[in-house]
């Protein structure tokens, strides 16, 4: 592990393309700097912590019920708003997002990580120790990636990677009012399929030797 990962929490917030390899690059960071990543295991984390049946985190993860411009000043994000147990919406989605939320500002204040989705660059957003990062690709390089472990198709996976994108753009929306690919929410975007892999990991690290190597 980097000296500097060690004296001071980073978090690096990684949003991706289905299919960019987004997850498989969190991973191999997470390897390279020794540090952990969260991505499935936030919905159990939050489930512990809230007392609340790990199964409406999950039906609630990177959803939108309502794409509605109406919904969306409503549903945006905004410090401190966990309601207690005894409140009648305390399992609403509203709030399941505002747990996950909590216990995404808790770990940028404990510890050294990586966070896959959720919103987090948008939580974070006034946190110094962050870096956010976008992982996207063009749709015949995600079909390519996805056909490897999806057995779908060629139009098969373009429709299911269309509907997955679909599904967390919308999400991103609700929670943040933003455009989930606007590279002005992120720090860092890379197109995997130029880069590979590998290079991804590279740019990211030197990005955090910049930005954090004192």
């Amino acid at each position: 592990m980097e000296e500097y990962l060690k004296n001071q929490n980073i978090v690096i917030t990684v949003s991706r393309i289905y299919g960019s390899g987004g997850h498989t690059i969190s991973r191999m960071l997470s390897e390279r700097l020794g540090i952990p990543y969260y991505d499935k295991d936030l919905i159990k984390m939050a489930s512990e912590e809230s007392g609340i049946n790990e199964s409406l985190f999950a039906d609630a993860d990177e959803k939108s019920k309502a794409g509605l411009l109406s919904k969306i000043l409503k549903d945006v994000y905004k410090d401190d708003e966990v309601l207690p147990p005894s409140s009648k919406d305390y399992t609403s989605d509203k709030n399941l997002f505002n747990i996950q939320a909590s216990l995404i500002k808790k770990l940028a204040q404990s510890e050294s990580c990586i966070i896959i989705g959720r919103c987090a660059e948008y939580i974070l957003r006034d946190y110094d120790n962050v870096l956010s990062v976008f992982i996207h690709a063009p749709m015949d390089y995600c079909i390519e990636t996805a056909a490897r472990v999806k057995n779908l198709p060629f139009k098969g996976l373009e429709d299911f990677i269309n509907k997955d994108n679909r599904r967390k753009e919308e999400y991103h929306l609700k929670y943040t009012g933003n455009a989930w690919t606007d590279a002005r929410n992120y720090d860092l975007c890379l197109d995997s399929s130029k880069l590979g892999f590998d290079r991804c990991v590279d740019e990211i690290v030197a990005y955090l030797d910049v930005r954090f190597k004192k």
